[in-house]
């Protein structure tokens, strides 16, 4: 599993127009799942997540977790970050796991990271084609893959 982390001011995911969801000041998470993803990588990318420290503190060093600031997060689904470009200039998705496959552990991850952050994790709409707004704040962006610990 994948996560690409944005530390934002506000982050916002539409669908045909149409606003979803949208958070303040937080966090925008962008999911990868692959097909041997389970719940050890769940739990592992959630508490990652929520105790990264890279809010600012009084002193405006990067020392602060999501949790310390009352910050929100808004997950959005991305097969693309399983996109190989070993091959050709059309990028392969093979890796990323199939609907079945990802839907439930998509699920399992949003609702795990809610009951972290101890309140509703805002999302897209999973397979949808989304359009997303955020202003990344730093910029401060982040990528963890579970499968890469050391």
């Amino acid at each position: 599993m994948r996560l690409l982390i944005q530390r934002v001011t506000n982050a916002a995911v539409q669908i045909h127009g149409k606003k979803i969801d949208s958070i303040g000041k937080g966090m925008l998470l962008l999911v990868g799942i692959e097909e041997n993803d389970n719940e050890e990588d769940i739990a592992f990318l959630c508490k990652k997540s929520i105790n990264l420290r890279i809010f600012d503190d009084e002193k405006g060093v990067m020392n602060r977790s999501i949790l310390e600031v009352g910050g929100d997060m808004l997950v959005v689904s991305q097969f693309t970050l399983y996109a190989s470009t070993k091959k050709g200039n059309r990028p392969s998705y093979i890796a990323a796991a199939k609907p079945e496959i990802a839907i439930p552990l998509y699920e399992q991850f949003c609702s795990t990271l809610s009951e972290m952050l101890l309140k509703p994790v805002a999302t897209g709409e999973f397979g949808a084609d989304m359009q997303v707004e955020l202003v990344n704040d730093g910029p401060v962006t982040i990528w963890i893959d579970s499968k890469r610990r050391e």
